[in-house]
């Protein structure tokens, strides 16, 4: 705007119109429409036209990639801070930014994960222990310099809104009034079907001495059982709940599956370790190989998709992070390769991509040139070797359904 007024000799209204133009998030005009009254006014006065012509192009430049002073100092002034938690307090920071969701760029899977592998010590929603947000706990090791973080009930799906976040607080209030069992809680916290199912299909009693099983069983029948003890006065005193049956335990495919489809991550393993050996059979290097292999070199790589980017500024490139269990991978896809394609990159849950490694200055992706889509292998999950041995689950209506892992997708 000051070179416009300055060396152009605009008025202060239209260098304003000018910084309209270049503001490409508002997308508010073209910026040509104002290049004859620049060009005009700087050769008027004296200017050579190559240096009028390059102020310009620099301007344009702006408009499509600058970012004002004021708002870059602020930026900077964040990122240095928050760099600085991350760095001396993980633990704070991944309790902030999961309390902050949803929000920004990464998903609470890869929150947990980079957290963990920082050496913060991770639990499970829990009725007994958990808030609505996520907490710090005393860590396991007493030396430990971290604190242990408990993910939140807001973490569980389905439980995310302003009358569960009173019925959290009923639920702590039913803990410090001595309730320890699922049904003293249920009694005390006046919880409802919903908020039962939704907790015991998380896995959030466990503490209480149940497992997912044993407490989805237990939650099919205590809500009636419950109402007709207040209800029926006839009757009171007689003993209303069944003995516990005994359930086949769920094996830890099963588990996890339950523990992303319920809380959209999981404490256990992750997925693709199960897959492990049937991706090595078809040439799949692990994300942690990548940095081992020479720029330019083909391979086979494979994982959830987490991320799905295509950005305007990116002439219809289109950018995909995968996760294994050894990490996160990025992809690049060229126009031609995603136009072939479009179906299986946009849709899948778990993707094999094939290409070739870019590496430069550190900085690794695969750039892809073909696809197998291979989300159908994450129902077997429920199905592995040992899981005829586990059982069918209880037959009940769920209240958490959907895919396993779903992306961010920013385009």
């Amino acid at each position: 705007m000051r070179l416009a007024i300055e060396a152009a000799k605009f008025s202060p209204a239209d260098a304003d119109g000018l910084r309209r133009c270049m503001a490409t998030f508002r997308n508010e005009g073209d910026l040509n429409i104002y290049r004859d009254k620049f060009v005009g006014g700087m050769t008027s006065r004296g200017y050579p036209a190559d240096f009028v012509e390059r102020c310009f192009e620099q301007i344009k430049g702006f408009g499509s990639y600058g970012f004002p002073e004021s708002h870059a100092a602020s930026f900077a002034k964040l990122v240095y801070a928050s760099a600085w938690v991350k760095c001396f307090y993980p633990d704070v920071f991944c309790a902030a930014l999961l309390n902050s969701q949803p929000m920004g760029f990464y998903q609470p899977a890869q929150l947990v994960r980079d957290a963990r592998e920082h050496g913060v010590e991770v639990r499970e929603p829990d009725i007994l222990f958990s808030e609505y947000d996520s907490t710090l706990e005393p860590a396991s090791d007493p030396s430990a310099g971290l604190k242990a973080l408990r993910l939140g009930l807001r973490q569980v799906k389905g439980f995310k809104d302003d009358k569960d976040r009173t019925l959290t607080k009923q639920i702590i209030a039913a803990r410090e009034s001595g309730a320890r069992s699922l049904q003293g809680i249920a009694e005390k916290a006046k919880l409802s079907r919903r908020a039962l199912e939704l907790l015991a299909e998380a896995d959030a009693f466990r503490s209480t001495g149940l497992s997912r099983r044993e407490a989805l069983w237990a939650v099919k029948g205590l809500a009636p059982e419950l109402n007709a003890a207040t209800a029926a006065p006839l009757m009171a005193g007689l003993p209303l709940f069944e003995a516990a049956a005994a359930l086949p335990v769920m094996n830890e495919p099963q588990e996890v599956t339950e523990d992303y489809r319920t809380y959209g991550l999981s404490l256990r393993r992750h997925p693709c370790a199960y897959f492990r050996r049937a991706l090595d059979e078809k040439g799949c290097a692990p994300a942690k190989a990548l940095p081992t292999l020479k720029d330019g070199a083909r391979v086979a790589v494979a994982g959830l998709v987490l991320i799905r980017q295509r950005p305007g500024t990116a002439k219809n490139v289109t950018f995909l992070t995968l996760e294994d269990e050894t990490g996160p991978l990025n992809v690049v896809i060229w126009q031609r390769v995603f136009e072939a394609h479009r179906r299986m990159v946009m849709t899948s849950s778990m993707l094999l991509v094939k290409g070739t490694i870019q590496s430069e200055s550190g900085v690794i992706h695969v750039v892809a040139e073909g696809f197998e889509d291979l989300t159908p292998h994450l129902a077997k999950l429920r199905a592995e070797p040992d899981a005829e041995a586990a059982g069918p689950p209880p037959q009940m209506r769920s209240r958490v359904s959907g895919r396993l892992v779903r992306s961010r997708d920013f385009h």
